[in-house]
């Protein structure tokens, strides 16, 4: 059964449950926010407008998915490579989410590669790349 606490992210499910199958017996947690430590950092290496470049705590991090799961609705995650490395300390996840921009119905296919730091079985460092033009492209298509 789905925590409830989470039911405002449900647009972005694909993801987290991509997230957390590709950290699977690394981390401690049902849901993506529940794997995440308090004091975690998430950085960003693209600019895109409305999203910042660093992303600090849990509740940070929160707040800028509400918005992300306000505007797009994910369908699928997928395409989905693990690379392991220091013990299972740092993990790089490279996939692809395909959704629906809902302001506009125009379609969202996006490709990402992530570097994932662990410590105490929760994420307390996410280092992320994705295809900054697929995004804006998305979000500025008129239909």
């Amino acid at each position: 059964m789905q925590n409830p606490k989470y039911a405002a992210y449900d647009p972005a499910a694909p993801y987290f449950n991509l997230v957390r199958g590709a950290l699977s017996g690394l981390v401690d947690g049902e849901h993506f926010f529940d794997v995440v430590a308090d004091d975690v950092i998430y950085e960003v290496l693209y600019d895109f407008p409305g999203w910042p470049r660093i992303i600090q705590g849990r509740t940070g991090l929160m707040a800028q998915f509400r918005g992300y799961a306000d505007n797009i609705a994910l369908q699928s995650a997928d395409k989905l490579t693990t690379h392991k490395a220091d013990g299972g300390r740092v993990v790089v996840i490279e996939y692809e989410v395909h959704g629906t921009i809902l302001a506009t119905g125009a379609k969202y296919d996006n490709r990402f590669c992530s570097i994932i730091t662990i410590e105490n079985r929760k994420i307390s460092h996410w280092r992320d790349y994705m295809d900054s033009l697929a995004a804006w492209n998305a979000l500025t298509a008129r239909n």
